[in-house]
């Protein structure tokens, strides 16, 4: 699925999320605290458009996707940016590789939560950081039946108009209805090896970041 609308991916971001993704973007680089030289995991990056920020902070960023398809596009289109095919259940990254890592709306694709988050634990350093950026609905109203009916309704007609794939827009707007709240997914952050957890809400709810750091003791 993500193969197939690869080429209009990132247009297709900037359309439904009102050009906020790149505000969003900048937010995640903030939150990950990289100094230059750090090694950093960009886990779902699709094209590499969510990593960009975190390397023009100086980080060595590591773009990892399932979806070749998204690679293929990436690395035409960023060129300094290295890329790497990988699954989010079995990364294949060492131990303690990396100095932070982070993942924006892909983690309710994996097959596995848990376990990705659990993968995301072993490669980070004792004292590394995480910040996951996902999908939330806004608690109040009338934002969260406006949120409901955009994602339920707009959105796959817009998808249609602007990449001729309404199926796949389908999906997000079931992966978005079935995807647990902030505070469950802080829990299942806990449960799977990260420490210092929290999150904040973004766009009216609509988004959630989530932060977390590696147990064990810093590295100087």
């Amino acid at each position: 699925m993500f193969d197939a609308v690869a080429d209009r991916y990132d247009r297709m971001n900037a359309v439904m999320t009102l050009g906020q993704e790149r505000r969003w973007r900048e937010l995640v680089a903030d939150a990950l605290e990289v100094n230059p030289g750090d090694r950093v995991l960009d886990l779902a990056a699709g094209t590499g458009a969510s990593a960009v920020p975190i390397q023009r902070r100086g980080a060595s960023v590591v773009a990892c996707d399932f979806s070749l398809g998204m690679l293929s596009v990436g690395r035409r289109r960023h060129p300094s940016l290295e890329f790497a095919a990988g699954d989010a259940l079995a990364l294949p990254f060492s131990a303690g590789g990396f100095d932070a890592v982070t993942i924006s709306f892909g983690l309710r694709n994996v097959a596995d939560v848990d376990l990705a988050l659990t993968e995301l634990a072993r490669v980070t350093r004792p004292g590394g950081r995480l910040v996951v950026l996902e999908t939330s609905a806004p608690r109040r109203e009338p934002f969260r039946a406006g949120h409901r009916f955009y994602v339920t309704h707009v959105l796959p007609r817009l998808a249609a108009l602007v990449t001729g794939d309404a199926q796949a827009y389908d999906y997000l707007a079931e992966s978005v209805a079935q995807w647990p709240a902030p505070a469950e997914v802080s829990a299942r952050l806990a449960a799977a090896g990260w420490t210092a957890v929290g999150w904040r809400t973004l766009s009216f709810g609509a988004v959630a970041m989530h932060r977390a750091t590696r147990t064990g003791p810093a590295r100087h």
